[in-house]
């Protein structure tokens, strides 16, 4: 089974909500994305979504275009990507990895070549920001054929019939936007959050995770009512702007942990 599988349902049979937690290979250097990942983990995270570096990530706020810009500074590439995922399950082969980034390195790599070394690396599910359900049919079929999910955004304007075309295409998890802009934009209007959640429920059974705008315990447990968890990303990432690796470690795992906390309060 995949482990976003196991791991959300295993989180739903203990009536608890997911934590995932976001940030940005190679941001700010190379050295520190693994013992980040890992101090996440121990922080309480139960799914990580890694950025792939890009030039012009779209759906990104001002504090993860920095992370990107730094990333790319050091060279850091999709494959590169990879080869981080597979030295975490070098230590870690229960915690779900998520691939999120834009079309253009997959495309570059090839759909066939990029699902042999996502699974070979262990990845478990792709996000790809830019690639909407209709453009994906060759890369769900390369996903299928190694068990790695394709997970897909709704947004606050996204109408009902377009909402049920893409969950008929997602697998693992639908990813709800749950506020018009960018990544760390604004606050949350919890209400209507609530009321797509419901309308999204309504055409899948897929889990539910809200993301963009989450930046403490409080505002992930008030997102995720209703949903199966909270996606947490740019608060994250702005902590890894300054200070070595074992400051931004520390930094990283206490953040998460005091999320975890008030997810479960």
């Amino acid at each position: 089974m995949n482990r976003i599988t196991a791991t959300l349902e295993r989180l739903k049979s203990e009536n608890r909500k997911a934590l995932v937690t976001y940030l940005v290979n190679g941001d700010p250097v190379p050295d520190v994305t693994l013992p980040a990942m890992h101090a996440m983990v121990e922080g309480g995270a139960d799914i990580i979504e890694v950025g792939v570096p890009f030039s012009d990530p779209m759906a990104e706020g001002p504090t993860i275009q920095r992370a990107h810009e730094r990333a790319l500074v050091h060279g850091i590439s999709l494959k590169g990507t990879m080869e981080l995922v597979a030295q975490f399950r070098q230590t870690n082969q229960h915690t779900p990895i998520v691939l999120m980034g834009y079309a253009n390195p997959v495309v570059r790599m090839g759909y066939a070549e990029f699902a042999k070394q996502a699974c070979a690396a262990g990845v478990d599910g792709l996000l790809t920001v830019d690639l909407p359900p209709e453009e994906s049919a060759d890369l769900d079929k390369e996903l299928q054929a190694v068990n790695i999910h394709n997970i897909f955004l709704i947004a606050p304007t996204t109408s009902s019939a377009r909402i049920a075309h893409v969950t008929a295409n997602a697998s693992g998890f639908i990813y709800y936007v749950s506020l018009k802009g960018v990544t760390g934009a604004a606050n949350i209007d919890v209400e209507s959050v609530a009321e797509k959640v419901d309308a999204i429920r309504a055409t899948t059974g897929l889990p539910v995770m809200v993301g963009f705008g989450i930046k403490d315990g409080s505002s992930a447990k008030a997102a995720s009512h209703n949903a199966d968890g909270a996606v947490v990303g740019s608060a994250l990432v702005s902590l890894m702007a300054e200070g070595d690796a074992a400051v931004i470690t520390k930094r990283v795992g206490e953040c998460v942990a005091e999320i975890r906390q008030g997810l479960d309060a």
